[in-house]
């Protein structure tokens, strides 16, 4: 039995602890407890897709965690982060930012999402037209921007056009910098990606305001929050009209695609092939990204985060 399959049993679904005080809020991965400037983030192993938290997956927190954290280092000199320390492989103590209520998505091909909405003949959404005619996953000229309202847990995210942000949801100029920002940080996570012979196809952002500063929050090129391709295998599968080999939680939206849920009603259950692959891909994506092994934390996660939190007295 692999260590992924070993796994499945350990998987965290929700972290317990009786002893840590502060104010929680439970969202689709991450578990986080709230302090007077800070919030402890713990990124469990849940995967979620089309609004429905629908399982686990081996490894997944530490795998998010680790990656993002590696961004955040990587990019600390470009965008100010919320970063304050690592106690556990999938733990960040962060500080406590005023989230902007939108998210800002950048993309460099016309797939996933997207491009299901513009088959459909959905367009204009975003407050400007995609070119008609486009083949899926085909490379726009340039990246381009398509914000969302940032939901509640259990609620739609929506498409919202920049006019809209501006005039009632967040000031011009921060939304400005924001939008300067998610580029800054796309093109060198693109740069990065092509020298690991990957593509960053699109990513989404989050930021938020910390003492009248803005900075990046939440997470950054991860496999749930970005699209991977392997680079060299992209023109001849877009010539042949055939999908990416996608390193990402695509693959988890394909597979509840195939099996005809998209959103609405009650979503299958995970059997553990899928968690296992989903797993694989997101272990190969960390080696090809980071350019190191990875080295899974294996078994019992939660008493594993506790024990960290008390060397680190955190709780």
């Amino acid at each position: 039995m692999s260590i992924i399959s070993e796994q499945l049993i350990h998987t965290l679904d929700k972290y317990e602890n009786n002893n840590i005080n502060g104010d929680f809020y439970n969202g689709k991965v991450r578990d986080n407890y709230f302090f007077n400037d800070q919030v402890l983030m713990i990124t469990t192993d849940r995967v979620s897709a089309f609004d429905h938290v629908l399982g686990t997956i081996p490894f997944k927190g530490q795998i998010l965690t680790e990656i993002a954290n590696f961004w955040f280092e990587k990019t600390k000199n470009i965008v100010p982060n919320h970063i304050i320390s690592q106690p556990d492989p999938q733990v960040l103590l962060t500080k406590k930012a005023k989230t902007l209520p939108v998210e800002v998505i950048v993309r460099q091909y016309i797939t996933g999402s997207l491009w299901r909405e513009y088959s459909e003949g959905i367009n204009g959404q975003y407050g400007f037209n995609i070119p008609n005619n486009l083949i899926k996953n085909q490379k726009f000229d340039v990246p381009i921007l398509t914000p969302s309202t940032k939901a509640e847990y259990g609620l739609h995210d929506e498409p919202i056009s920049r006019d809209k942000i501006i005039s009632s949801l967040v000031e011009e100029k921060i939304y400005k910098k924001a939008e300067d920002y998610a580029m800054q940080l796309f093109l060198a996570g693109q740069k990065w990606a092509d020298e690991r012979g990957l593509i960053l196809v699109d990513t989404k952002y989050e930021f938020g305001i910390y003492k009248d500063e803005l900075i990046v929050i939440d997470e950054i090129h991860t496999p749930d929050s970005s699209r991977y391709w392997i680079k060299d295998e992209y023109e001849e599968r877009f010539s042949n009209k055939v999908n990416q080999k996608m390193l990402d939680k695509e693959n988890m939206r394909q597979w509840l695609i195939n099996r005809d849920f998209k959103g609405e009603g009650v979503p299958p259950k995970l059997s553990d092939d899928i968690r296992i692959y989903l797993s694989e891909k997101y272990i190969e994506l960390y080696k090809r990204l980071i350019g190191n092994d990875f080295i899974p934390c294996i078994g019992d996660v939660n008493s594993r985060i506790t024990e960290n939190l008390k060397k680190q007295s955190i709780i």
